[in-house]
């Protein structure tokens, strides 16, 4: 039988200490509410929780750039560059991305790869990260200022190195598209005219688009922010939020279909500190028996697992 991968990427979330005081997943009984010092939560449809490292034996404190090229190329990047990498890829990830992209080397063995992810069309242009046409006005007109300050993500150099044009808001209004906060709120509080969805409903938009594709990436960032400015209130509203999806996507899962949960490094489960942590992070895995999980050791490893089912090595 065929099989189709799933990836749910969830910005800065490493596996800390059962403290209330400093961990908001210390509150709850999410499927990403992993410990150091306490059983995890019992995962649905069998699923799994590996142990990751997302250190590299790299000096220094894990970083997105650098991680999140590892996940999107199968490669150890912060060993290749000898560093981490903060932000958005400098010239050697953007390099190693055009390259190694598991989404180009998806295209390249046949298989097609999509962003579940939608954008506002001026954002994306500003990037030049190719999208898909639009027939509405531009959501807004950056500044040349502001365009400027704009930079890519792993994630679109990825997808751009695959030639697959990134969908646009207007692709979730016509309910062919994901906002990155799942429900539509943070894009609507900016003025965007982006539809507003439950979880469950955005679970169903993510799997009818992940019907015509082998592969299919979902990325959700706000966790990561709510670390950074060591604020519970948003760490919650982020969290509960995926974690409410994840349930949803987990539970209408079609058979022929792989998930993955992954996550780039640690930051939101130690909210006494501003900065990442070196903590482990945890993948979770929810699908067919999979003994090549055994192997997964560092971030790298979600890559290369998409490239084996797929075929695409």
């Amino acid at each position: 039988m065929a099989v189709r991968v799933a990836l749910l990427f969830i910005d800065g979330v490493g596996i800390g200490r059962k403290d209330p005081a400093i961990n908001p997943l210390a509150h709850r009984e999410h499927l990403l509410s992993c410990f150091q010092d306490a059983p995890g939560p019992l995962l649905p449809e069998d699923g799994r929780c590996l142990v990751v490292d997302p250190t590299f034996g790299v000096a220094g404190r894990p970083q997105s750039a650098s991680n999140q090229t590892a996940i999107l190329t199968g490669e150890p990047a912060p060993v290749l560059l000898g560093q981490h990498v903060l932000g958005y890829p400098n010239a050697a990830l953007r390099g190693l991305l055009a390259q190694r992209s598991i989404v180009k080397r998806l295209g390249e063995a046949g298989r097609v790869a999509t962003f579940a992810n939608a954008y506002p069309a001026p954002y994306l242009d500003a990037l030049a990260i190719p999208r898909r046409p639009t027939s509405s006005p531009p959501e807004f007109t950056p500044t040349p200022a502001a365009a400027r300050r704009m930079k890519p993500s792993a994630a679109k150099l990825a997808f751009a190195a695959g030639h697959v044009p990134l969908r646009t808001l207007e692709d979730a209004r016509a309910g062919d598209g994901l906002t990155h906060d799942i429900t539509g709120a943070s894009a609507r509080a900016y003025g965007l005219p982006a539809p507003e969805r439950s979880p469950a409903d955005a679970a169903e938009v993510f799997w009818r688009i992940a019907s015509g594709a082998d592969f299919t990436f979902f990325e959700h960032y706000l966790a990561d922010e709510a670390g950074h400015a060591q604020d519970f209130t948003a760490a919650h509203a982020a969290l509960d939020t995926f974690d409410a999806f994840l349930r949803a996507v987990v539970a209408t899962r079609p058979s022929d279909t792989r998930v993955l949960v992954c996550s780039d490094h640690g930051n939101v489960e130690d909210l006494s500190t501003r900065g990442h942590t070196l903590h482990a992070v945890p993948v979770l895995y929810f699908g067919p028996p999979a003994p090549e999980l055994e192997s997964f050791s560092t971030v790298a490893d979600v890559g290369r697992a998409v490239l084996r089912w797929l075929e695409a090595e």
